[in-house]
């Protein structure tokens, strides 16, 4: 993929003069099949993770099958998944059906086609895999809303202190070794502020110290296995999908990690949050596994994907869009006398690129429901029958890469959804919802989407107000891209 700063917005392409697909489309038999019970999974899990890879697995078959929806199978399979039969959505059209909670059920398909055990959770499935059709799915986010809307005032400055702490972290390891990793520094403010946002108390006065990143990535880790793969030599494939794949790995083994930080977050956070949740009906130790989930999996899970996706986004576009977003960053912040939240508001600029780092890589990848009825879902060029009770996937990378919708779309253009180009923010997915869209305790969309938004958005003010430019060095995780800061040019102006 190449970086583009200075292209013109996109343009929707359609086959239809208001920009949506036509109604009147062929209905046509879903391609693909399944293959063989039991190997036809297999099959499907070894070209996914190792003979293919991801893009190249969905890639083929929309060659093969002429058509961007199909059957396939999605990972783990057996003996973890006990159906890996799914219809995959991949493009911009059909993709939005998964949204629709009053035509697919999100029933414990947070993961896809497995649900990790509730051991993971305190023995409780928690909101992430309730449908909104179970009532206490209504009473958690509402919660969780609650508690976003208590702390609206804490969310610029509280980070923009953690940012100051990052910044020099890595402007020191930068003079001193020539490069700064960023990922692990960013893991560290990313759950420092999570904790600080939810418990009013810096986690080195806790129990758990500086470990809050490496428990939660190791609670992660367990959780998520079946979904990745370590890029491992060729030689440990058959180890790797044995270990990974093939068998559950046993919650006990990260029991001690979980506690310690459950027992953090119950012994830091406010009792007056305990209390609304009991008035709501929730156990006081119930809403605590909730918001470590909330807290660990959700927040901070999703800074550790999103932040070093937009540091290498916004890296390699290189000077021209650097010195872009300095004069806008440095004008509206002077005449507004300060990073507030109207300043942020104005730098349309500032807004495109995050939109843009989160269109090219979503922080999640996969979206899952199970129909619950017989519906029909288009795609630009078909209509295609799905019966209830079928699961259906989608894999946002390539919905939000739409050639027929975005032009360029494997490029990162800064400027993409800045003007007429804010009529394509509708097809930026990434938060199980259209951006466009608000969520609520009838959808799932993710409660802190508005937030996520906000913190690039003052991760690149902050950046950019302190240095004019700088250079990185991309790699790729088991989940997520890597950046390395390799220099830094101190800013000139202010």
């Amino acid at each position: 993929m190449s970086s583009n700063s200075s292209s013109s917005p996109s343009k929707l392409r359609s086959s239809s003069s208001n920009g949506s697909p036509s109604t009147d489309l062929p209905l046509k038999p879903i391609p693909g099949n399944y293959g063989l019970p039991f190997f036809g999974p297999i099959k499907d899990r070894l070209d996914y993770f190792y003979r293919q890879g991801k893009d190249t697995f969905f890639q083929t078959r929309i060659q093969e099958h002429q058509s961007t929806v199909f059957r396939t199978n999605m990972p783990p399979g057996p003996f973890i998944s006990s159906n890996s039969n799914v219809i995959a959505l991949l493009d911009a059209i059909s993709f939005p059906i998964l949204f629709d909670t009053s035509k697919v059920q999100k029933l414990n398909v947070l993961d896809g086609t497995y649900m990790p055990s509730t051991a993971y959770f305190g023995g409780y499935r928690v909101c992430a895999f309730l449908d909104p059709s179970e009532p206490k799915h209504a009473r958690l986010k509402g919660l969780f809303f609650s508690i976003l809307a208590s702390r609206h005032d804490k969310f610029i400055p509280l980070f923009r202190s953690c940012l100051s702490e990052l910044l020099i972290n890595i402007e020191d390891q930068v003079s001193d070794k020539g490069k700064s990793y960023f990922n692990t520094l960013s893991d560290s403010i990313s759950f420092d502020f999570v904790f600080r946002l939810f418990c009013d108390q810096n986690p080195l006065d806790t129990s758990i110290g500086s470990k809050g990143p490496t428990l939660v990535d190791k609670w992660l880790f367990f959780q998520l296995a079946p979904l990745m793969t370590l890029g491992l030599p060729k030689l440990f494939n058959f180890l790797e999908d044995l270990l990974l794949h093939s068998i559950p790995l046993p919650p006990f083994l990260v029991k001690s990690s979980y506690k310690k930080l459950y027992n953090a977050f119950y012994a830091s956070m406010s009792s007056s949050i305990f209390d609304e949740a009991q008035q709501c009906g929730i156990k006081r130790n119930e809403a605590c596994h909730n918001l470590v989930f909330m807290a660990g999996f959700n927040a901070y899970g999703g800074m550790k994907t999103l932040f070093p996706a937009l540091i290498k986004w916004v890296g390699l576009a290189g000077e021209k869009l650097h010195r872009q977003l300095c004069d806008e960053i440095r004008t509206i912040v002077r005449a507004e006398g300060g990073v507030t939240l109207s300043a942020l508001e104005k730098m349309t600029l500032t807004k495109s690129v995050v939109y843009e780092a989160l269109r090219i890589e979503p922080p999640v990848p996969f979206q899952y429901g199970k129909a619950k009825e017989d519906l029909v879902v288009n795609s630009h060029d078909a209509a295609f029958e799905i019966k209830k009770g079928e699961m259906i996937f989608g894999y946002q990378p390539f919905a939000t890469k739409d050639p027929k919708v975005f032009e360029d779309p494997e490029e990162f253009v800064g400027h993409r959804f800045v003007g007429e180009g804010e009529k394509l923010l509708k097809y930026v997915y990434w938060s199980n919802g259209r951006e466009i869209d608000d969520p609520t305790v009838e959808n799932k969309q993710c409660p802190g989407k508005d937030l996520m938004v906000l913190l690039s958005r003052v991760m690149l003010v902050e950046l950019f107000l302190r240095y004019d430019t700088f250079t990185i060095e991309a790699g790729t995780l088991p989940l997520g891209s890597s950046a390395t800061f390799t220099s830094l040019t101190k800013a000139t102006s202010i």
